[in-house]
């Protein structure tokens, strides 16, 4: 994949870049592995807002995506590199020899023609999945499951790569792209190599606009709003938040303060992601 970069005809084209999406195979998704996506704009079953500046965008139907890569022992033909406007990966249309068509993420280096493989017997090449204990400690995997059967939960954004470090009994050690370390059950399935499109993190968007097609909404400074509405609002013309550290609209610390809840698989956790 490459960037390219628009000319400065205005000040929104001014910096912008963009996907050149060579890497592109086919244009229309596959019919029967699309289903219809009702928009939420942030709210929840009861209709009210939980995650805020959410709203609007480009109309997107869902590709439905094999995470589990249950296919053991059945090879696969990559018939496509396609895109997919729900996530920032690529995603591979798969012609299983058994007449099966599915999706996966686009792992860096494959390309149409190639032959993937699920299964304890599957070769350790890109694309290709197996339990971890049969993985070489030191490659770079993605697409990882925590609990076997459920599917893949960790490292499927685009260009993130996880390393598998040492195995241990049950258990392996993997070290993620947050930089945490972490035990995961070795018969756990994960997919060698690295999630392709490397460079989206590269891409700027240039204007409002862009970001408003993207589904995302204008976010009001608190220190623009009455008091009524946040803590940092009110005073005259411009003034200080006026308070031990900034808040959030519910008064809770915006810094520093910690909201995860402790969960049970906190224990596999060995070493914390680095801030």
């Amino acid at each position: 994949m490459a960037l390219k970069v628009y000319r400065p005809t205005s000040p929104g084209r001014r910096g912008m870049s963009g996907s050149t999406f060579e890497e592109i195979t086919k244009g229309k998704p596959e019919k029967s592995l699309l289903l219809p996506l009702k928009k939420r704009a942030g709210r929840n079953n009861q209709g009210r807002i939980t995650v805020r500046h959410r709203g609007g965008g480009a109309k997107r139907r869902l590709r439905v995506l094999d995470f589990k890569r249950d296919k053991i022992g059945v090879p696969g033909r990559v018939a496509a590199i396609e895109y997919d406007p729900n996530r920032s990966a690529r995603i591979a249309l798969i012609y299983y020899a058994d007449g099966d068509k599915r999706y996966i993420l686009a792992p860096l280096g494959i390309s149409v023609g190639d032959t993937i493989k699920s299964g304890g017997d599957a070769e350790v090449k890109p694309g290709n999945t197996l339990p971890l204990k049969l993985i070489p400690s030191g490659t770079l995997i993605h697409n990882i499951e925590l609990i076997r059967g459920r599917g893949g939960q960790l490292v499927r954004s685009a260009g993130v790569a996880a390393q598998l470090m040492v195995k241990e009994g049950d258990y392996a050690l993997v070290r993620l792209p947050s930089s945490e370390m972490r035990r995961i059950r070795s018969d756990c399935f994960a997919t060698i190599g690295q999630v392709g499109n490397v460079d989206h993190q590269s891409i700027k968007l240039g204007k409002a606009g862009r970001k408003r097609w993207l589904g995302w909404r204008p976010t009001v400074r608190g220190s623009a709003m009455s008091p009524r509405d946040h803590p940092h609002g009110g005073g005259e013309g411009r003034s200080p938040i006026g308070m031990p550290g900034p808040k959030t609209p519910w008064g809770k610390p915006a810094l520093g303060y910690r909201t995860r809840k402790p969960k049970a698989s906190d224990k596999m956790i060995v070493k914390r992601r680095e801030k």
